[in-house]
């Protein structure tokens, strides 16, 4: 399937698992109850979106300054920021994807198989590319007129 194809089906389906979840949900604990369960999920996800998003810009500068790549974190963060949309979206199913994103564990492991599967593409090492790697260094001669 395309890749349109499938986010075509995830939004015709999602909102369905939804409705199904809050009603079973709402018929076993009440209307209300279930009303302050999504408001309450919410309202924490809202608070460990932000924790988490200042531990890994935390990450991200300390990275930087080492003079490393903050290749992890420049995945974690789109990460964070569909983990906090989930979270504000009224539902369990959306809440529990959500929570996983906030979850640093997890969310490595998305980083790592977005960033081998998707960015980092593997070496080849043939003869051409280690000659163009060696002899890239120009000679010349530079004179500055002021």
């Amino acid at each position: 399937m395309k890749t349109v194809q499938i986010i075509f089906l995830l939004f015709l389906t999602i909102p369905f698992v939804e409705i199904y979840l809050l009603l079973q949900i709402g018929g076993i604990v009440g209307i209300f109850p279930t009303i302050l369960l999504v408001v309450f999920t919410a309202v924490l996800g809202t608070w460990l979106l932000r924790r988490q998003g200042f531990i890994t810009w935390r990450r991200f500068q300390d990275n930087l300054a080492k003079g490393e790549i903050p290749a992890y974190e420049m995945i974690e963060g789109p990460i964070l920021l569909v983990g906090g949309v989930l979270l504000l979206t009224p539902g369990f199913f959306t809440d529990a994807i959500g929570f996983a994103c906030l979850i640093p564990q997890v969310r490595q492991i998305f980083a790592k198989y977005i960033l081998e599967k998707y960015l980092i593409q593997p070496q080849t090492q043939s003869h051409f590319q280690k000659t163009t790697l060696e002899n890239n260094t120009l000679e010349g001669k530079c004179k500055r007129e002021d």
